[in-house]
């Protein structure tokens, strides 16, 4: 969002002053387009990086704002969790070794990071959604104390009226509803920003958004949330959700979401974009604005286009066109948002490196696209390699082909083609694009991922596997080797770092329960089916009202008439529960004073697992 001092626009008056301010912001753009005082040299590349603070038993970190202050450098700035810091990389010049030292620059700031950082117990973790996210780190509680975030969350839920419903099918299945936009917290991204001459915008953009789809494939690496396997990038679901305004009906709703990846093919001029984003999607904020945009366009000033870009930072396009001022000088770029942070810094900045050596090399066949090309064709693409990463086929010049074919004979001898027209020195193109080819005939980080969870949890319950995932995640980005080069990860893999054993690391969470109208002849059969010896009673949303152990029960097999007692009049009312984040020797000594075998695993109440002696 960018601007700290925003407001929740409402009332008349404010509304019709910011959007008078909005439409004349586009005025003073198409001034300036028109007029060639829009910048065209030299071209500039920018990058934003994401990332997640960690505590050294690798669990989110909540001192974001602590950290900001300890770092002291004005390229740092929040992010909406207080789990989340973001770097502001300097604007340089497209051209010789941008790479190696935009690569050099930002080592340098994640260092500063990780130096501060481990004075306060905390670790720096690279990646599009952290592995041991937990759904109890994404309350209101844990966002980031400033009030632009508090803002945009109200506004957002005023406009939905109802919570968020999430829902993303992959190998497993998530469905949940939450109360705030919270949920964008587990999203980290590596955004990078490609100055555009306007003369070549929508061309440009065009073409931006037709290779999304296979750039996105090589550079997946978050396919698990809540320690559930979704897609390949399962942070283009979740984010698509997260901040979806929309509300739920029994009205079929053709409306956009703020997260998405357009629709159509762009026409006309740059200011076309901005019309259309703003013809679809109401502004939630507002802010002060001093000055007419157009008024200081005659006056020989630059304006910032204030308004302008206060709309444009709360529309999520996966590529999105930009305005800006550096140096005095206006220019436009695009904001490639779908790539995510991490695994590593040589990652991210051949990512970089590959997407601008793409933009920047297209040859003469793929001119005029959008005349030739289907954009349904190019948007299914980017969704299916957000499915399924480097497995996917898509559809390239009206023929179905491979992901690694298109990759690897297309993608990037261009790439290599378009570096060396940016005039980007040899050593750099041969290292980077190596990373980049390496990854698509090896794997990616979503396959490095995903192949050594499935690994872990042959040994290890979920929360144990995914903390021993992200300490060895940590381990690699610290070699700051490619992930092509990472080895997956082993069944009996465990953990250097002191992580103390918890509850939620040894708990059944795939449990059976049942209610209290059940009959206690179901209660004997599922028991003797699954070989298990104590049943929770729930009602409602998953709430505990009882317990049943083998020992309740057993007696009932051989009186029929008893046996058709329902489970409310049988179980035992007073139960004894224990948290997910208490120690196994807690577990133990509440079984001990007890004398009993197996605690039912809640929060507030709300039953998530159980925890047996055997367990233990």
């Amino acid at each position: 969002m960018g601007t700290l001092n925003v407001t929740r626009l409402s009332g008349r008056k404010a509304k019709a002053n910011y959007f008078h301010h909005l439409i004349r912001d586009l005025e003073a753009l198409d001034n300036m387009v028109e007029s060639g005082l829009i910048e065209k040299s030299p071209i500039r590349i920018g990058a934003e990086q994401e990332f997640f603070i960690v505590k050294n038993d690798f669990l989110p970190n909540n001192n974001s704002l602590k950290l900001l202050e300890a770092i002291n450098d004005p390229h740092f700035t929040t992010e909406i969790g207080n789990f989340n810091l973001e770097i502001n990389l300097d604007p340089i010049h497209l051209g010789g070794d941008c790479f190696s030292s935009l690569h050099q620059k930002l080592s340098n700031l994640l260092d500063l990071a990780k130096k501060e950082a481990a004075k306060e117990e905390s670790k720096i973790i690279l990646t599009g959604i952290l592995p041991t996210l937990a759904h109890t780190n994404i309350g209101l509680q844990n966002m980031t104390p400033f009030q632009r975030y508090y803002v945009l969350n109200e506004a957002a839920r005023e406009s939905r009226a109802q919570d968020f419903m999430i829902h993303i099918k992959g190998v497993d299945e998530l469905n949940l509803l939450h109360d705030s936009v919270m949920l964008e917290s587990c999203n980290t991204s590596w955004q990078m920003h490609l100055q555009v001459d306007p003369d070549e915008f929508i061309d440009m953009f065009n073409w931006s958004q037709a290779i999304a789809g296979p750039v996105l494939a090589a550079c997946c690496n978050s396919p698990l949330l809540f320690g559930r396997e979704l897609w390949s990038e399962t942070r283009i679901a979740l984010f698509s959700q997260s901040v979806d305004i929309r509300t739920n009906s029994f009205l079929l709703n053709d409306s956009q979401s703020r997260v998405s990846f357009e629709d159509k093919w762009q026409r006309g001029t740059v200011s076309d974009i901005f019309k259309d984003n703003i013809s679809r999607f109401r502004s939630l904020l507002t802010s002060e604005f001093d000055l007419d945009s157009v008024e200081m366009l005659k006056l020989g000033q630059i304006p910032k286009l204030k308004a302008l870009n206060l709309h444009n930072g709360t529309v999520y396009r996966w590529n999105r066109a930009c305005y800006g001022v550096g140096d005095g000088q206006p220019h436009l770029r695009i904001e490639n948002r779908y790539i995510p942070s991490g695994p590593t810094v040589i990652d991210q900045v051949a990512n970089f490196a590959f997407w601008v050596g793409l933009m920047k090399g297209r040859t003469s066949e793929f001119e005029d696209i959008q005349d030739r090309w289907d954009f349904k064709d190019i948007k299914a693409n980017f969704y299916k390699a957000a499915r399924y990463g480097m497995a996917t086929q898509f559809v390239w010049d009206n023929r179905l082909v491979s992901c690694q074919e298109l990759l690897l004979d297309t993608f990037i001898p261009m790439a290599k083609r378009g570096l060396k027209l940016a005039g980007i020195v040899e050593k750099d193109i041969a290292k980077y694009l190596k990373v980049i080819e390496n990854r698509i005939q090896g794997r990616n980080g979503a396959v490095w991922t995903v192949e050594s969870y499935r690994n872990l949890l042959k040994a290890k319950k979920k929360n144990e596997a995914r903390q021993v995932l992200t300490a060895h995640m940590y381990i690699n980005q610290e070699k700051n080797i490619p992930v092509s080069e990472w080895e997956i990860l082993e069944p009996d893999t465990t953990s250097n770092f002191n992580i103390q054993k918890l509850v939620s690391h040894v708990m059944s969470t795939d449990i059976f329960s049942v209610e209290g109208k059940d009959p206690i002849e179901l209660v004997v059969n599922m028991m003797r089916w699954n070989k298990i010896h104590h049943m929770p009673v729930v009602k409602g949303d998953k709430e505990l009202i009882g317990l049943l152990s083998w020992s309740d029960v057993q007696k009932y097999l051989d009186s029929p008439k008893e046996i058709q007692l329902c489970v409310k009049g049988v179980m035992k009312k007073e139960v004894k529960v224990i948290g997910p984040e208490s120690t196994l020797q807690e577990a133990r000594d509440l079984m001990a004073k007890y004398q009993i075998n197996g605690l039912p695993v809640v929060i507030e109440n709300k039953l998530i697992g159980m925890v047996t002696s055997n367990d233990i």
